[in-house]
């Protein structure tokens, strides 16, 4: 059963390893297929090299276990609260990410202090408050909280990111840690400075309009070209 997107979920889970987003067990991929609305997910306590695309766990959006032998994620149920009220989201990621999770631990959200979070962000990523782990709480605070970030620290607890795309959601999970990373590292010269607002507006227009490969007619007539 969804074979494809358990995959990719799987995937998923072994970049956050090798990216060192996670330790241990800690941590978490979903993903929804837009077809069934159906979710895969990470099974509870299995260590990275114990996973597999097989022992990945489909739940429904009440949480109820559709296939697989394993228990799902103790987050379970904040995934599917998140899903549940943001509609144009597919894939939640959960990390305990050492630098961003050294902010979350502080109580301090990450202001945009690089171009590249401008870029990707188009925001400063917020702080949710301090939330009981293992049911919708803590995704009521991340949807009240995220605004248009795509990622959010939870305060004394971790970071979770979002996205249309399981490859986006991933991205912002490596992109907050090395972002949070400068941003501490930064203090050791001096503080960081936060980009002024119109810029910051900028950018984001400008990296979401023309980053990247064209792959329209603009792009066929580069490849004919080369």
């Amino acid at each position: 059963m969804l074979e494809e997107l358990r995959e990719e979920v799987y995937n998923a889970h072994m970049s956050l390893w090798s990216e060192k987003l996670v330790v241990w067990t800690s941590g978490n991929v979903s993903a929804r297929d837009g077809r069934t609305n159906l979710i895969v997910i990470k099974p509870s306590g299995l260590h990275y090299n114990e996973l597999s695309p097989e022992n990945m766990v489909v739940v429904n959006m009440e949480g109820e276990v559709i296939e697989g032998n394993l228990k799902p994620s103790v987050d379970t149920m904040t995934h599917l609260y998140i899903y549940s009220h943001m509609e144009k989201i597919n894939s939640v990621i959960h990390t305990h990410s050492t630098y961003a999770t050294a902010l979350a631990a502080a109580g301090q959200s990450l202001p945009v202090c690089l171009t590249a979070m401008a870029d990707f962000f188009g925001s400063d990523v917020p702080l949710g408050n301090l939330k009981v782990i293992g049911g919708s709480e803590i995704g009521k605070e991340i949807v009240e909280k995220i605004g248009k970030s795509k990622a959010i620290l939870m305060q004394n607890h971790g970071v979770f990111t979002v996205g249309s795309t399981i490859e986006e959601a991933l991205k912002a999970a490596i992109y907050v840690e090395e972002s949070a990373k400068v941003f501490i590292l930064s203090k050791i010269v001096g503080e960081a400075k936060r980009i002024p607002q119109p810029m910051i507006e900028e950018l984001h227009r400008n990296y979401t309009s023309n980053y990247g490969q064209n792959r329209g007619k603009e792009g066929e007539k580069w490849q004919k070209l080369t």
